[in-house]
């Protein structure tokens, strides 16, 4: 029965950890259809954000889920400015500039930071469920991901800027004949969704050390849930990263956490191909 639980805990661990490090992206690819190869840099900037923050003295609860989205969201601003805004349309510009800007964030990380690996404690500490130990801070992470995606549909179906974001997005001329600004919808989404990224390296910052490089261990994983969900933002993430976190976990328990990071994979490519426009293109078609 211990095991059973902690079978489960861990499986939904699993799954808001995809969705939180791909929610994010999900928000500037699906519905800007802009791949930003600098993903993984801007969790890495959120979590430095966060360390930094600490070590100044500020509430860790507060560096995480304040400081961190904020600091990426404002440099996601300047970026979106600069660089990305002159890029709309011109998916293969977009991506060469991306990872253009994700190897200056690496380089400048390790100016300012050094290449060594820092981080912090994570506030919650683990307990014992019978013989097994379960990481505490978990719960934390899912409690998070649940707050987010919630207010994500809250916001896109209920609310003003929701309904203008998403309809710039499906027709801008449209939009700016209504009398909106797609220029700033484009802006304030990027913003968004640079904020979610950065917000998700803070959370993530006490769980592994940190280092100017840490962002690939989040791209690909954050890739592969966003491109199988599909077009839809919440059902396409919620949807990929419930199936590849059980796959992940059952191999995990299974075999080893390396054949589990093997069966993702798989578990991807079969899915691509079988469905390439994604879970969301097949199922779940008109959903948010």
């Amino acid at each position: 029965m211990d095991l059973a639980a902690v079978i489960a805990i861990e499986v939904v661990y699993s799954v808001a950890f995809l969705v939180l490090i791909s929610v994010g992206l999900a928000v500037v690819f699906g519905m800007m259809r802009v791949i930003n190869l600098a993903h993984g840099e801007f969790m890495m900037l959120g979590g430095y954000a966060a360390i930094v923050a600490v070590g100044h003295g500020i509430n860790i609860y507060i560096a995480m889920l304040v400081v961190a989205p904020l600091v990426v969201g404002i440099i996601g601003i300047i970026i979106e400015r600069l660089v990305i805004r002159h890029l709309y349309g011109r998916l293969i510009d977009t991506m060469l500039a991306t990872w253009g800007l994700s190897l200056f964030l690496v380089g400048f990380a390790t100016m300012i930071f050094g290449n060594t690996t820092t981080g912090i404690s994570p506030p919650i500490s683990g307990f014992s469920l019978g013989s097994y130990q379960v990481n505490g801070y978990n719960f934390f992470i899912i409690l998070v991901t649940a707050v987010i995606i919630a207010a994500m549909y809250a916001i896109l179906s209920y609310t003003r800027l929701g309904l203008v974001a998403r309809g710039t997005m499906q027709g801008a001329d449209m939009a700016s004949a209504l009398g909106y600004n797609p220029d700033r919808v484009y802006m304030a989404t990027f913003f968004a969704g640079s904020a979610l990224t950065g917000m998700a390296g803070g959370i993530l910052a006490p769980l592994v050390g940190l280092g100017p490089a840490s962002g690939a261990t989040y791209i690909a994983k954050a890739f592969i849930t966003v491109i199988s969900g599909g077009a839809s933002v919440i059902a396409g993430v919620l949807s990929s990263a419930t199936l590849f976190g059980l796959i992940s976990q059952t191999f995990t328990f299974a075999a080893s956490p390396v054949v589990g990071e093997v069966a993702l994979l798989v578990a991807a490519v079969i899915l691509l191909r079988l469905l390439p426009q994604g879970i969301t293109g097949r199922f779940f078609k008109g959903r948010m």
